[in-house]
């Protein structure tokens, strides 16, 4: 099987924040934000993976600043990790105000995927090619971060 780099699985996206998003006072609803944040990193895992993928965990998401009616939300996803089965992605989100050009960053998380066979049983996926020294950088905090997931579950 041949390896992928993390650009050809990566993705960017962008929705305008619309009323429906929000709360009366114009806040976007976290739960509005995670399902943009599992959406990207789900086509993130199926570009890389060329199979379905579901969400196995979402670690550390974050919400650092809120999101209002009318920003756009601005969504980067790209691999960190990539075991026999299972990756990780790591997304973050911004939220542009449309108005005043103001770029401010909402949110990040960490998810974790499993590739599935037709079956529906977990299946190989290709191992991540490693170009720039961030990406090495980013695969070895996946992985710590993969290592605390299974202790916690026994399985370290």
């Amino acid at each position: 099987m041949h390896g992928k780099t993390v650009k050809e699985s990566a993705l960017v996206t962008s929705i305008v924040m619309l009323p429906e998003d929000t709360n009366p006072a114009g806040n976007v609803h976290g739960g509005v934000i995670m399902k943009h944040v599992d959406n990207t990193a789900g086509v993130a895992a199926f570009r890389h993976t060329r199979c379905n993928s579901v969400t196995a965990s979402i670690d550390h998401l974050i919400f650092r600043h809120p999101v209002f009616v009318g920003d756009l939300l601005t969504l980067r996803a790209s691999l960190n990790m990539a075991s026999r089965t299972s990756m990780e992605i790591g997304v973050r989100v911004e939220a542009e105000n449309l108005l005043t050009g103001e770029l401010r960053h909402t949110a990040s998380a960490y998810l974790t995927y499993v590739a599935l066979d037709n079956g529906g049983r977990p299946t190989d996926i290709p191992p991540l090619i490693l170009e720039t020294d961030e990406e090495k950088r980013r695969n070895q905090e996946a992985l710590a971060r993969r290592a605390t997931r299974l202790a916690g579950r026994g399985r370290g």
